[in-house]
């Protein structure tokens, strides 16, 4: 499957690739004059022609999403840089090696879009990440690629880099728009959608990193080379932020289709010190967990539906043979219990229940009664416990504590009941 990797470890970048200089000798900006060349309304069919999903999580197809932008101005245009989910780490990889590839990409959208100035939300964890857009964006606008009047089009755009304040929540969309605002963190009730009522109650299309930074390939190219890459429904490359026990960790561009054990085993290198596969996170800490029968499984959308999990923002998180798995997934729960903003009834009081009683498996206290109060604590978040989540919550904060517990449950619950009996000692 060698010739399916388009890039691996972003290690092996050039030490100046996050420079203007050298964005422009392998044909940065190239895309942006042809951009201005064409209409708004053809750059956003390239788009939509392209069948390019959302990479921040959410999966939704960019182009339509574009294509509920409400008429009115000004428009706003954001991108998500919050890469706050548990595992994942491919958008800062972007912003420090890459960033005038985001950059190109922003303003090609905005000129689509009809935006006239556009926001970067950065994860407040990622100072050095935020330092290389903000260069990145002073470079281009000394260039003549950003400002009044680019590149003699008459279009003008101005960025404003946002630091966030290092809260998981504002990686929710409208949990983003509040904290731009410089509003308390926490999700709004939709509708209406951003695409409607946004920021400052504008119209606001809110992009992932690597989403945008697709943008300028796709004008390039066109969107039907794009579509012509990987299998139908999971079209393109996407980049996965493999971690835990594998012997080589790190971001891997691949087409879609691959299977697990490519990723995993071939480029991953497999299980440090040749241990079993126990399971693994397809998807950020939100996901449903895998086991080995899946890895022969293709990486696709329609695949992981059809297992109950979610490629998520793309964090592939592999565990060995000696994971105490009650221990990894009090770790998540404990951090979503922790990150809940408190809206919701049933995510603050949820997560808190769920992490109260793993804690007390854990330690060797646990009850035979627990192990269905985990699944009926985790029912009143997520009802019915299947994924796509059914939500009582706001956003999906809640229904990401509870995929750890049915993961455990389904795959493991002997183990889990093991330690209740006594059987296996508490601990980890």
């Amino acid at each position: 499957m060698t010739e399916q990797i388009l890039t691996t470890r972003m290690d092996a970048h050039p030490s100046d690739s996050h420079t203007l200089a050298r964005y422009e000798q392998t044909g940065g900006y190239a895309a942006l004059r042809k951009a201005l060349g064409m209409k708004p309304e053809a750059i956003a069919e390239e788009v939509k022609a392209s069948n390019i999903a959302g990479r921040g999580g959410a999966g939704f197809p960019t182009g339509v999403k574009w294509g509920f932008l409400a008429p009115s101005t000004p428009r706003y245009l954001v991108i998500n840089a919050d890469e706050s989910e548990p595992g994942t780490f491919k958008d800062r990889q972007l912003l420090e090696r890459d960033p005038h590839q985001l950059v190109e990409g922003i303003v090609i959208s905005s000129f689509a879009l009809g935006v006239n100035h556009a926001f970067v939300y950065v994860r407040g964890e990622y100072p050095r990440p935020a330092r290389r857009i903000q260069a990145a964006l002073e470079e281009a606008r000394d260039a003549g690629y950003l400002g009044d009047d680019i590149l003699g089009s008459g279009f003008s755009l101005d960025v404003t880099v946002h630091l966030g304040a290092g809260a998981y929540i504002c990686g929710e969309e409208t949990a983003l728009l509040n904290s731009l605002e410089g509003r308390r963190g926490e999700p709004r009730i939709k509708p209406p959608i951003p695409a409607v009522e946004g920021l400052y109650a504008q119209p606001t299309i809110v992009n992932n990193v690597e989403t945008i930074s697709n943008i300028p390939w796709i004008i390039t190219n066109g969107g039907a080379a794009y579509d012509a890459i990987g299998p139908e429904g999971s079209r393109g490359t996407r980049l996965f932020s493999v971690s835990g026990h594998v012997e080589r960790p790190g971001n891997y561009e691949i087409v879609m289709g691959m299977t697990w054990r490519n990723l995993i085993h071939d480029l991953g290198g497999g299980i440090r010190g040749g241990k079993e596969l126990k399971c693994w996170i397809p998807g950020g800490a939100s996901a449903p967990w895998l086991v080995p029968d899946n890895l022969d499984e293709p990486i696709t959308v329609q695949a992981c539906a059809r297992l109950g999990t979610m490629l998520g923002s793309g964090g592939i998180v592999v565990m060995d043979e000696t994971t105490n798995v009650v221990a990894a997934a009090l770790s998540l729960v404990r951090f979503f219990a922790h990150e809940s903003c408190g809206k919701g009834t049933p995510c603050r009081e949820g997560a808190t229940w769920l992490e109260r009683i793993l804690e007390r498996i854990l330690h060797g206290e646990g009850r035979r009664s627990d192990l269905d109060l985990l699944l009926d604590v985790s029912d009143n978040i997520s009802p019915g416990l299947r994924w796509p989540p059914a939500m009582t919550t706001i956003c999906p904060l809640g229904p990401s504590a509870v995929s750890p517990i049915t993961s455990i449950m389904t795959h493991f619950r002997h183990e889990v009941a093991a330690m209740v009996s006594g059987e296996v000692p508490a601990g980890v």
